[in-house]
């Protein structure tokens, strides 16, 4: 239901109502709604109507309604298992005699019904402070180890399930702040060129990355691929030298997967170093097995040196895609990768033939674990794809590599650039019962409801995130949870311990074989449960007493419910239900105060008590639902006369009995004249015009007209006016002659749309035919034959012999 108010008056007054009607019963609603209906409105200067209106039907569909109550909870525990807002009383008087009382309810119906405020059970969800040092602005020099870029850093929670606690995480990037970068190039062969440009890489990065930072040391490693088939060559002639017979590079080192040469240092001249030994190798696949390498350069963290108080920065540069998780199958790696480091005694990776390579989730775990920021250096045609993998992996960025990686220090400025810009919240170890809502509030000052990561800040800037939390429900008992909250990148975090309120104060006191339980049970919370065999609010029957003879006790007449259905019978009485419409009452629970009859929905007209089913009216009111007034000062006439004598007062109202008086107070006389006439008037505007339909489907038309004197004068036409059924003949020639008619149209149209396709088609023919050239004496297709064809004969004589020998 969607409501829209104009008047600030009435928007409070519904505020006010809907959250009465969500804590409130019915009856305390309802007198709350007849307290307001009447206040005049500021907006519309007159009395709230459309407000009553509106919660009137708001009270139909939600009055009675009490979450609390309805839940028929038995215990404190279950209580507040219902709703956040429910409430157990553990008072032991509280309730009237004679009625079964709901000890769980909204807090302040429990004040209302008698329950001191020290008995009420109602534990509310919190936060407390447990460690919150205040957020440092430098990041190096004598302060660098204890640098605070989080506040706070340990903080408690106590949740009830269902009820919403929320604490502030503030995080400051401080300027000046260490960082230790790791360059982890590709040695395959397509980047011989690329290692030919970093041969003097280290001055020139140390110089640049001085200017942004006064702590700054430098490490670097290189990988191929695994050294098995199918990714690399493993004939025997390719062991010592892959390159082998390859024409444009014949000599380079044998493949390995991943080799760590420099740990992470302050002297730059030895990164130069370690780079101008370094020779490209070669593989036979074109992915690569840098994913190994930025794992193992993760996990091993003594061996490369990353420093706890530094930015972690892991450059990897290469010019392909990689080898992800399965890949290894090919090769007949069934195992996936642990995780864990594998560099041997030579600083190379000892489990690259032994295990898969890493997936993303895993090197995403690690490398947030290591709180290590990945820096994709590619080349622009994998660029997409690397772009991609930044959304799977958190704390990665990407830039693109020049082929000759000419660009890779202002590649490096710039992402380091970019990651100190942005702030990123990621939870660890999340209780899965738990439910995490943030809010991130940036620069600008507005809140990003569900955001929990701010971009475009300068070094020194102070980001807050607004961590709501609420429990689904209740672990264990004794059980204690914990979480932490980090920033990506960041060594600073924020622990989180959770503690659950799913147990209430009074179960401490819990007795049994309690007196107040008449030694039979066990009194907790202002209750008492009774032990097997014995029955009653306080134990004090025994269930063999309980038969059809003593129930009897609670029938109001031989075949009746039990308690009129409204009840329990205990110990030969009825203890009446409590319900969330009013009370229930009487010896048999037979009586209650909300099932009176009612008046535009308000029960006993709201003037009068309702008491076992009849309304009691107040004074001046009578009437089954007391919405009849006695009193007749608004019947009394000019004369002084009840009804100027003429009727009868009813409920404040005069009821004209005489005839032809009318009026509020019967003083008029009404005088009906009838006349015809041929014509029907409508020119006057005191007339006025009616129209009556007869049952032969005649229209009758009349006017109707009141003259000062009382008189009423009622002109009606002589002859109706009644409709000539249609002549069926005429009908069916309509109907048919209509389709013919469009018969012939259509006919008529096709024929049109024929013709002019003819004539279309004609003129293209003659136009074609006037376009051609040619001369009709001679075919120009026609070649002449060759009337002769030249040929040489050579003609050989041969030599006879006579017979005498000469020859002729």
């Amino acid at each position: 239901m969607w409501i829209i108010v104009q008047s600030s008056s009435i928007a409070s007054d519904l505020t006010r109502v809907f959250t009465c009607a969500v804590i409130c019963t019915g009856h305390q609603l309802q007198s709350y709604v007849r307290r307001i209906m009447w206040n005049p409105c500021p907006f519309t200067r007159h009395p709230a109507l459309l407000v009553y209106i509106v919660l009137e039907i708001f009270i139909h569909s939600v009055g009675g309604l009490n979450v609390c109550m309805s839940g028929s909870a038995t215990s404190c525990e279950e209580c507040l298992l219902i709703h956040p807002s429910c409430a157990w009383c553990a008072q032991e008087d509280f309730g009237q005699v004679r009625t079964l009382n709901s000890r769980c309810d909204f807090s302040q119906n429990l004040q209302k019904r008698g329950c001191d405020a020290p008995f009420i059970e109602s534990p509310r969800s919190g936060s407390s402070l447990l460690r919150s040092k205040p957020l440092s602005s430098k990041g190096s020099g004598v302060t660098q180890y204890d640098v605070i870029q989080i506040y706070p850093q340990k903080i408690s929670l106590s949740l009830r399930p269902g009820d919403q606690t929320s604490f502030e995480v503030q995080v400051r990037p401080v300027e000046d702040y260490p960082v230790d970068l790791y360059y982890l190039m590709d040695l395959s062969l397509s980047m011989k060129d690329d290692l030919d440009t970093i041969r003097n890489l280290g001055t020139k990065l140390a110089e640049e990355m001085r200017k942004l930072t006064s702590n700054f040391r430098l490490g670097f490693g290189s990988f191929v691929d695994k050294n098995i088939s199918p990714f690399s060559y493993t004939a025997p002639k390719y062991q010592d030298n892959p390159c082998n017979g390859y024409k444009l590079f014949s000599n380079c080192v044998p493949t390995f997967d991943f080799r760590h040469l420099l740990s992470l240092t302050d002297k730059v001249d030895r990164f130069n170093e370690e780079v101008q030994k370094q020779m490209v190798s070669r593989n036979r696949d074109a992915p690569e097995g840098g994913f190994d390498a930025i794992l193992q350069a993760a996990v091993c963290k003594e061996k490369i040196g990353w420093r706890k108080e530094a930015y972690h920065l892991l450059v990897f540069a290469t010019d392909d895609i990689p080898h992800l998780a399965l890949d290894g199958k090919l090769g007949g790696l069934v195992h996936p990768h642990d995780g864990q480091c594998h560099l041997n005694d030579k600083n190379e990776y000892s489990a690259a033939n032994k295990m898969d390579y890493p997936s993303l989730a895993l090197l995403g775990e690690k490398l947030a674990e290591n709180n290590i920021f990945l820096i994709f250096a590619v080349t622009k045609r994998h660029y997409v794809l690397y772009k991609n993998l930044t959304a799977l992996i958190p704390g990665t960025t990407v830039e693109i590599l020049d082929q000759d990686s000419k660009n890779i220090i202002q590649l490096i400025v710039n992402a380091y650039n970019n990651i100190r810009s942005k702030v990123e919240l990621s939870v660890w170890d999340h209780p899965e019962d738990l439910n995490l809502a943030l809010t991130a509030t940036c620069q600008d000052g507005q809140p990003l409801t569900g955001l929990r990561k701010c971009a475009d800040l300068k070094i020194g800037d102070t980001v807050s995130f607004n961590v709501t939390v609420d429990a689904r429900g209740c672990p264990p008992k004794g059980t204690r949870k914990s979480f932490t909250i980090r920033p990506v990148g960041f060594k600073d975090r924020l622990e989180v311990s959770v503690d659950y309120h799913c147990d209430c104060r009074c179960t401490y006191f819990t007795k049994t074989n309690s007196s107040r339980c008449n030694s039979a049970g066990t009194y907790s919370c202002g209750m008492c449960r009774c032990e097997p065999g014995h029955l009653g609010v306080r134990c004090e029957c025994e269930e063999g007493e309980v038969d059809h003879q003593h129930l009897s006790a609670c029938r109001e007449a031989e075949g009746k419910q039990v308690c009129s259905g409204r009840g329990e019978c205990s110990c030969n009485q009825c203890l009446c239900y409590e319900s969330e419409f009013g009370k229930i009452y009487g010896t048999f629970c037979e009586c209650d105060d909300f099932s009176c009859a009612r008046h535009k929905g308000i029960l006993c007209s709201g003037h009068g008590e309702c008491h076992c089913g009849e309304c009691k009216c107040h004074a001046g009111y009578i009437g089954d639902n007391c919405n009849c007034s006695t009193e007749t000062t608004s019947c009394v006439s000019d004369d002084g006369k009840i009804c100027s004598g003429r009727g009868s007062c009813v409920c404040g109202r005069c009821q004209c009995t005489e005839p032809g008086a009318f009026g509020d107070t019967c003083e008029g006389d009404r005088h009906m004249w009838l006349q015809q006439a041929s014509q029907y008037e409508t020119d006057d505007s005191n007339t006025v015009q009616c129209v009556y339909k007869t049952e032969n489907d005649c229209v009758m038309k009349f006017t109707y007209s009141e003259h000062a004197n009382g008189q009423s004068i009622l002109t009606a036409l002589k002859e109706p006016e009644c409709a000539v059924a249609p002549n069926a003949m005429t009908v069916l020639l309509a109907v048919v002659g209509s389709i013919l008619l469009m018969g012939i149209v259509l006919l008529a149209l096709w024929k049109l749309v024929i013709t002019i396709h003819d004539h279309r088609e004609f003129a293209r023919f003659q136009s074609a035919r006037s376009r051609a050239r040619y001369e009709m004496a001679s075919n120009p297709v026609y070649k002449q034959s060759i009337p002769f064809h030249p040929m040489e004969t050579d003609f050989h004589m041969h030599s006879i012999k006579s017979c005498n020998g000469g020859v002729h």
